[in-house]
């Protein structure tokens, strides 16, 4: 998804790197990302070889950034400009640089969707999607960024991943960028970023607190077989394991009723120091490994090095990223 087209289609051929990450174009490799979430801004720089340069974290107030999908998202403008402009003095950045934008989870609408038949030329295939999609958001589907990709189905057909946004919420955070002189020539959404994290190999399902959103995706063999973003009744230090099991329930038993197997591993992210309180319920719930996103994939040998700077400060979107451009 990009500032400077509606929409595009990606498809992409090896591993889950591939697959998912860039699905939403067919994207650059700007040296700086910016994430914003509700609680801070976090931006890194990046070397020509992929290696981290730098980055920077800023904090915000409660409050400041209130992802929506419909609503105003930049509550408190001068607090979020303000840090945006800080991380952005730290690191050194220049004028009309390209920057990647990484999003709340609740501003871009993810839908895994399967076809019977599906058209090979964008220009039929963005309209069928909008009118698919014209009843499952909560908006007018003329006003959106609109992205999709191909990916290997479960059964003949297609199945077809679409990524959609209201325009008005994907330009207040574009000018927060424009307004540093940086240009937003990528956007994504914070969970679809983190995705390279997983070991896509065995069916493996995300729980992702990021503010009072949980976002839940389950990928096999480097396919997304689902995904759901809900809102939670509150934050990371309010949640229950009941109210976690209750939220992604409905997805894993999507999956194991329409692939017909079960869930192999569970990855969590956003919990902090109150992990271990889950592992033993969803260990019980899905028979299976239950462990931290970031942990796991600096065991199973997918994060090594400057990668680990940024996975010591649980910036799951920017580490992502950052797997993606290598």
């Amino acid at each position: 998804m990009t500032s400077t087209a509606t929409s595009h289609e990606g498809i992409y051929k090896s591993e889950l790197v591939r697959r998912v990450t860039r699905w939403l174009d067919a994207t650059p490799h700007p040296a700086i990302a910016m994430e914003i979430s509700p609680e801070q801004v976090a931006a890194a720089r990046f070397h020509r070889t992929g290696s981290l340069a730098g980055f920077a974290v800023e904090h915000l107030p409660p409050g400041a950034v209130v992802p929506s999908a419909i609503e105003t998202n930049l509550v408190n403008l001068a607090a979020v400009k303000s840090a945006v402009s800080s991380v952005c003095l730290k690191l050194g950045t220049k004028g009309d640089e390209d920057a990647a934008l990484i999003l709340p989870d609740p501003v871009i609408r993810v839908f895994v969707q399967h076809f019977d038949d599906f058209p090979r030329s964008a220009e039929e295939a963005i309209p069928m999607l909008r009118w698919k999609l014209k009843k499952s958001v909560p908006f007018e589907v003329d006003e959106t960024l609109l992205s999709y990709m191909r990916q290997a189905p479960r059964a003949d057909g297609v199945d077809v991943v679409t990524a959609i946004a209201r325009l008005r919420i994907i330009k207040e955070y574009e000018s927060l960028l424009e307004g540093v002189g940086l240009q937003p020539g990528v956007v994504v959404s914070s969970t679809l970023a983190a995705l390279t994290l997983l070991d896509g190999q065995r069916p493996t399902l995300l729980a992702r607190v990021s503010g009072t959103s949980l976002t839940a995706a389950i990928v096999r063999e480097g396919v997304l077989a689902g995904y759901r973003c809900t809102e939670l009744p509150g934050n990371a230090a309010q949640i229950t394991p009941q109210n976690l099991l209750e939220e992604i329930f409905p997805l894993a038993a999507y999956y194991q009723d329409t692939w017909q197997e079960g869930i192999q591993a569970v990855r969590v992210a956003g919990l902090g120091h109150r992990l271990p309180d889950f592992v033993h319920p969803l260990e019980e719930e899905f028979r299976c490994d239950v462990g931290s996103l970031l942990s796991a994939a600096i065991t199973e040998g997918r994060l090594a090095g400057d990668s680990q700077t940024l996975a010591d400060r649980e910036l799951e979107g920017l580490v992502g990223w950052m797997l993606h451009r290598n």
